[in-house]
Order: C-alpha cells, then sequence, then structure tokens
C-alpha cells in the first residue's frame, strides 16, 4: 500500500483539488474534487426520476390518454418511448457526463452552436417561473385542505353540481331546458360553475375577466409563492449535496401517496367505470389509425423527460466519468412512462365514483391540465367520507411532484453560472443559489395577480411547447452530423467501454433517423395546427400574444446572434473561421485528467493547436 509523505497527508486535509486529481489512491467520497459528484448513485437516479416525473404525468397523461383510445394509447406511448425517449435521454446524458458541465459549456464540443446552450437555459428558466406558481397553488390547496368541511364542497353563489348549463326562458331559468325538439338559443345560455370550479375562480385565483385586467397581487398565492421559492433554494443551498439528501423523500414518498389514493379509489362504487374509460375494456384500437394519436403519443413523451431543457445534461454532469449511462437511460425513462399509467390509475378510479353519484359518464367529469388537478379532482375527493385527509394527500403529492422538477429548474441556472466562474466558492455558490431562487419568485409575481393564471397558462402554451422540439432538433444536428455520430460513439465508449457494432446500430439508426424524423414531424405539425391559446372561453389579447411571440424571439435569439458573434471574433478567412467553430475546442475533453486517455491526452491537444495554427497562417 501506497504510502504518504506530509505533503499528501496535507492535500487530504486541506482538499487541494489538483493534487487529489492526480492520485486516484486519494479518495474523499468525490471523484471530480472541483466540482463534486452526487454522493451516491441512488441519489443521481432519484434527482433524476424526479426530474422527468412531474405534473405533466398527473395531470395530462390521464386525459391524453382517455382522448386516444385508452389502454390502445399505452401502445403508441411505450413505442415513442423506445425510438426518441430513450435514445435522446442517453444521448444527452452522455454529453453532460462525458465533460461534467452544464448546457452551455457543453458545447464547447461545437462552439457555434453555444447559443443553443444559453436558449435552453432561457426555457428552462421560463418554465421554472410558471412552475413554482403551480406549485404555490398546490401549496395553497394542501392547506386549505385542513378545513373540515372542505371548502370547496358547498357553493358560494348560485352553482349546481349536476347541472351546467341553464336556458333563460322569459326571464326564468330552467336546467336543461328543451322544448318541442328546439334547445336554448345561445344568447339565453347560462352557464353554471360547479362548487370547486367557484372556489378555484373567485376564491384561489380571484380571477379577472382576462388579461387587460390585471388587479392587485393575490397575497395568500404571493405568500405560497415566497414559501415554495424559499423551500427550493434552501434545497439546493449546497448544491447537489443538499438536494440529493431532500430527494430520498421529496421522490419516493409520492408514489406512496398514489397508491394509497388507488387503493382507495379502487374500492369506491363506480371505480370501474372510471378505469375502463381509462384502459380498461372501452379502450378503441380504431384510434391508432388517427395521426393525432401518434402525434400525442411523441410530444408526451418528449416533453414528459425534460428533452432538450437542459436538466438532463445538468444532472448527469455530476455523475461519476464511467457511471452506466446507458442502464440509468432506460431505467429513468421507464419509471418515467409507468409513473404515468400508475397516476392515471389513481386519478381515474376517483373520478369514475364522481360520475357514478352524479349519474353521468365519465366522460362529462374529464378534464385536462388545471381542470383536472383543481377543479374535477378535488370535487370528487370533497365527496368522500374523511375527505380533508384524502385532498391533504392529493396536494401533498402535487406539491412534491412539483418540487422535484423545480430542483433541477434551478440547478440548471446555477450550474451554468458556475461553469462560466469556476472559481466560485461554496459559500458564494450559495448565494448565487438564493439570488437564483428569489429572482424567479420576482419574476413569478405577474403570474399571482388576480391575472396570474393567464400569463401561466400564456408561457406554458408558448415556451414548453414547440420551442423545446426545435431545440432538440437542432441539438441533434450539432451532436451527431456536427460533432460526429462516430466521435460521440468513441466518447460514449470512453466511459462505458467497448461496445459491438450491433449495439451502436440501433442508437445510430435512431439518432440520425428515426428521432429527428419524429421531432421534425412533430414541430411542423405543431405549427401547421397551432391556434391562439385561451383560458376556458376566455381570449387573449392581441398585445398579449405579441409579447408571448416576443418571448419565444428572446429564447431563440441566442442560437443566432452567439454563432454571428463568434464568426465575427475568430481569424481567417470565413471558412476557415467556420470550420473552426464546428471543431471542438481546446477545453472540450473529459474533466479530469486521468479520464482524457490518449485521445485528449495533452500531447494530442498540443500537436491539434498547432497544426489549427499553422492551417491559419497559411
Amino acid at each position: 500500500m501506497k504510502e504518504y509523505g506530509w505533503n499528501s497527508f496535507k492535500d487530504l486535509i486541506f482538499r487541494n483539488p489538483a493534487a487529489v486529481d492526480q492520485d486516484p489512491h486519494v479518495d474523499d467520497g468525490d471523484e471530480n474534487h472541483e466540482r463534486g459528484n452526487w454522493s451516491s448513485k441512488k441519489e443521481y437516479i432519484l434527482s433524476t426520476i424526479g426530474y422527468a416525473v412531474g405534473l405533466g404525468n398527473i395531470w395530462r397523461f390521464p386525459y391524453l390518454a382517455y382522448e386516444n383510445g385508452g389502454g390502445a394509447f399505452l401502445i403508441p406511448y411505450f413505442l415513442m418511448l423506445v425510438v426518441t425517449g430513450i435514445p435522446l435521454f442517453f444521448l444527452e446524458t452522455a454529453f453532460g457526463q462525458f465533460c461534467s458541465q452544464g448546457p452551455v459549456n457543453v458545447w464547447r464540443a461545437v462552439p457555434i452552436m453555444q447559443g443553443l446552450g444559453i436558449s435552453m437555459v432561457m426555457v428552462t428558466l421560463m418554465v421554472s417561473i410558471y412552475y413554482n406558481v403551480i406549485i404555490s397553488y398546490s401549496v395553497y390547496y394542501m392547506f386549505a385542505s385542513f378545513q373540515s368541511p372542505l371548502p370547496w364542497s358547498g357553493c358560494l353563489t348560485n352553482c349546481s353540481n349536476t347541472t351546467t348549463v341553464i336556458c333563460n326562458v322569459s326571464g326564468v331559468a330552467v336546467a336543461n331546458w328543451t322544448q318541442e325538439n328546439t334547445t336554448c338559443p345561445s344568447s339565453n345560455i347560462i352557464k353554471v360553475q360547479s362548487p370547486s370550479e367557484q372556489y378555484w375562480d373567485q376564491v384561489a385565483l380571484q380571477r379577472s375577466s382576462g388579461l387587460d385586467e390585471t388587479g392587485p397581487i393575490v397575497w395568500h398565492l404571493a405568500l405560497c409563492l415566497l414559501f415554495t421559492s424559499m423551500l427550493v433554494a434552501a434545497a439546493l443551498i449546497r448544491g447537489i449535496k443538499s438536494s440529493g439528501k431532500v430527494v430520498y423523500f421529496t421522490a419516493t414518498f409520492p408514489y406512496v401517496v398514489t397508491l394509497i389514493l388507488l387503493i382507495r379509489g379502487v374500492t369506491l362504487e363506480g371505480a370501474r367505470d372510471g378505469l375502463e374509460f381509462f384502459i380498461g375494456s372501452q379502450s378503441n384500437l380504431k384510434k391508432l389509425t388517427e395521426g393525432q394519436v401518434w402525434k400525442d403519443a411523441a410530444s408526451q413523451t418528449f416533453f414528459s423527460l425534460g428533452i432538450a431543457f437542459g436538466g438532463v445534461m445538468t444532472q448527469a454532469s455530476y455523475a461519476n466519468f464511467h457511471n452506466n449511462i446507458v442502464l440509468d437511460s432506460f431505467v429513468v425513462s421507464t419509471v418515467n412512462h409507468v409513473t404515468s399509467v400508475f397516476a392515471g390509475l389513481a386519478i381515474f378510479s376517483v373520478l369514475g365514483h364522481m360520475a357514478h353519484i352524479y349519474g353521468k359518464p365519465v366522460g362529462a367529469v374529464v378534464k385536462e391540465g388545471f381542470g383536472l388537478a383543481f377543479i374535477a379532482y378535488p370535487e370528487a375527493l370533497a365527496k368522500l367520507p374523511i375527505s380533508s385527509l384524502w385532498s391533504f394527500l392529493f396536494f401533498l403529492m402535487l406539491f412534491l411532484v412539483g418540487l422535484d422538477s423545480q430542483f433541477t429548474n434551478l440547478e440548471v441556472f446555477v450550474t451554468c453560472l458556475c461553469d462560466a466562474l469556476p472559481e466560485v466558492s461554496e459559500l458564494k455558490r450559495a448565494f448565487l443559489t438564493i439570488m437564483s431562487g428569489f429572482t424567479v419568485f420576482l419574476l413569478g409575481l405577474p403570474c399571482v395577480t388576480k391575472a396570474g393564471v393567464y400569463w401561466v397558462t400564456l408561457i406554458d402554451q408558448f415556451a414548453s411547447s414547440w420551442v423545446p422540439l426545435f431545440l432538440a432538433a437542432i441539438e441533434i444536428i450539432g451532436i451527431c452530423y456536427i460533432y460526429g455520430g462516430n466521435r460521440i460513439i468513441k466518447d460514449i465508449e470512453m466511459m462505458i467501454g467497448k461496445k459491438s457494432f450491433w449495439f451502436w446500430l440501433w442508437w445510430r439508426a435512431c439518432w440520425f433517423f428515426i428521432s429527428p424524423c419524429i421531432i421534425v414531424i412533430i414541430l411542423v405539425w405543431s405549427l401547421i395546427t397551432f391556434v391562439p391559446p385561451t383560458y376556458g372561453a376566455v381570449q387573449y389579447p392581441t398585445w398579449g400574444l405579441a409579447l408571448a411571440w416576443c418571448m419565444i424571439a428572446s429564447i431563440l435569439i441566442w442560437i443566432p446572434a452567439v454563432a454571428v458573434y463568434k464568426l465575427i471574433r475568430a481569424e481567417g478567412s470565413l471558412w476557415k473561421r467556420l470550420i473552426s467553430l464546428c471543431s471542438p475546442t481546446d477545453e472540450w475533453h473529459p474533466y479530469l485528467d486521468i479520464h482524457r486517455g490518449e485521445r485528449y491526452s495533452k500531447e494530442n491537444c498540443s500537436q491539434s493547436k498547432a497544426k489549427q495554427t499553422n492551417d491559419k497562417q497559411m
């Protein structure tokens, strides 16, 4: 066994990064002492699952499955996981883990595309703003659940549990009116809200008539927003070292809650009807002939895994260099999809019971997004014995699921700042984390005004819809076509060992053809079928839509702007500038010397740099 002198002992005690990195026998728990690593493989996997499993798995997937043939939807959903989800998750994980850098610095591999990394950070910042607000909604409802009976179980003003439309006949309101097979004229229709919908609009949101009527800040939501911002910042105060401990609870307990809700749900009368509408005997295989079903399956797979948001790269950048990224990609992606089905079972079992009570078909009570999470499902829970307990558990689950994703959203921003300033100390990193959390809180304040839900919907519909698809398409071009598929495969083999030709054949097919084709088809389809967003029946003003397009421009402008800036700063003819900016920089290599091998050794880098200098002088 090697013996250490005083200098080695001193380097170990005082954590001299240079000395420790040079000697693999010295280990204080982190492979990368300067940047840090996950404390254990469990923390990495749980954090990655927590990031992938988000609110969309709970309030979007069940509705998509119901709309697209029920159980039949699982066929395209899991097929898209195989041909797009796992391959792209694997690609991003490999790219981040190889160089141990965030989504901006990884583009040292293709400097001309470094603006893409900034765009990823920008879109994640946008998403973190409205995601933080949605988490605050869950916190408010969670605290409101301590009341008995639940505050949304009764009407505030005129409302109805069984009637949604009333016809004004000669000044008299008549429910479900028909006369001599004549329906009610549209001018006489009066829409009636349910108690839970009234509570959502009038108490929780205090919703105004539209985006033009901003109104004051809703202070109970602002306080909840402050609470969630402080909680996220506190969990990330030491980066992955602290958030990795928190996810032991936040990433696992939602499954416990979901299981409890599922067990309670399937014991209710009418639960079978709800499950059959979801993935049971009423599944419609004919739906598989419709293109929209496949588009929805691919979109849900893509967005739920967080591809092109920078989060996957960020988390992978803290993994050990020889971490098994192939296994990780399979595990995390599969768990994400299975969780969607698991959550759907819990949701539809309770909705089936609600439909049974009201004597309605299940389709009449199913909603999507806010309508499912804060109107339909809470209303169903209000009908159960000990409703306050079930309601608290449900919103606690929403809160924790959203919190996990928000951890990574904020970590993307902080990691990029620290990568740009590598001399940042642990104390300064904590300060950057607090300031980042405070910034997200301030930017979220317009979203907790009386018009706040309109802003949340607008950001969601624009920033996190087709924009990540565009970023993913550019990402594939940058990694596979410019950096080179053979080169990235050799880099991956440095981490996981040599693999056979047949192993890489499948990944090549997905990276070079199948995945990009699917992304382009979805992107074009999304743009062709794009319609201006609405919130219920409320239309957005022209200035609001214009502002949303400006928001998209602020995300995408970095790609051409940085490319042009680098072309201007480079030397030589335009062609030589372009060639040099499409080639890896001297800083592109594994972070630690011991992992660089022959390909990225200092000697090879020096020879390559000398060759480039000679080419410029010729």
